[in-house]
């Protein structure tokens, strides 16, 4: 379908506030990065599968597994910091190597599968976009939200005239859902953005759409899969 190259990036701290490890904790008997690894590697369309970690231990368990991997410097690490600047230290550290795409794809997204990444690629390659996002329709419309003034009063979120338009009179929303990210490199080598003006949205299901970042979601999570691969 497609001669392009394309690098899929991982991005995985040792670190967690909220679950300690979180990237290597076993669920459904596997490590919960290596979903994502698994993903990354069935691909039809990935050229390169990278993470990026300050983990010796994820580091390995990656390399176990299939991957290369490079060793994240600690500024990069942090609970503040972002997605996009781990980006660009991977690609600098294979400025010998070109890449039509970089793909980011977060192990807190295992429902993510192959054929996911494989659409995804389908959807945005051949056409004039720069990027693609993956994303999932909200069960209430976010458009009907109120927030207040500095007076402590009730006025709509964008207007004061959509939360009592007719659902389906609303323009289609979409959230992010952290499972896949794709750019142009050259594009984000320039911006240091995953969002240009030229993006497409991907959709996924809102069960597929699940991040885990609290023992509620590995518990749901645990789930999924077992009524999976039952």
């Amino acid at each position: 379908m497609t001669n392009k190259r394309i690098l899929a990036i991982i991005p995985a701290r040792g670190g967690s506030k909220g679950i300690p490890d979180k990237n290597i904790i076993e669920v459904a008997g596997k490590p919960l990065i290596t979903w994502t690894i698994e993903a990354a590697l069935k691909s039809e369309f990935i050229s390169k599968t990278i993470v990026s970690s300050d983990s010796d231990i994820i580091l390995e368990m990656s390399k176990k597994y299939g991957t290369e991997t490079i060793k994240r410097p600690a500024n990069l690490a942090s609970d503040s910091a972002r997605s996009e600047p781990v980006m660009t230290h991977v690609l600098k550290q294979l400025k010998d190597e070109n890449y039509d795409y970089v793909m980011l794809l977060q192990p807190t997204s295992p429902l993510r599968t192959s054929d996911d990444i494989d659409a995804a690629v389908k959807t945005l390659v051949n056409t004039d976009a720069t990027a693609l996002i993956s994303v999932y329709k909200p069960q209430h419309h976010p458009l009907k939200a109120f927030k207040t003034d500095d007076k402590g009063f009730l006025k709509g979120l964008v207007s004061d005239e959509y939360p009592f338009t007719p659902r389906q009179k609303l323009p289609k929303t979409f959230y992010p859902n952290g499972a896949i990210y794709i750019v142009k490199t050259d594009v984000f080598l320039k911006t240091g953005k995953l969002f240009t003006a030229k993006t497409l949205p991907f959709e996924m299901s809102a069960e597929k759409s699940l991040d885990i970042d609290t023992k509620t979601d590995f518990e749901m999570l645990s789930k999924i899969l077992a009524k999976t691969y039952k």
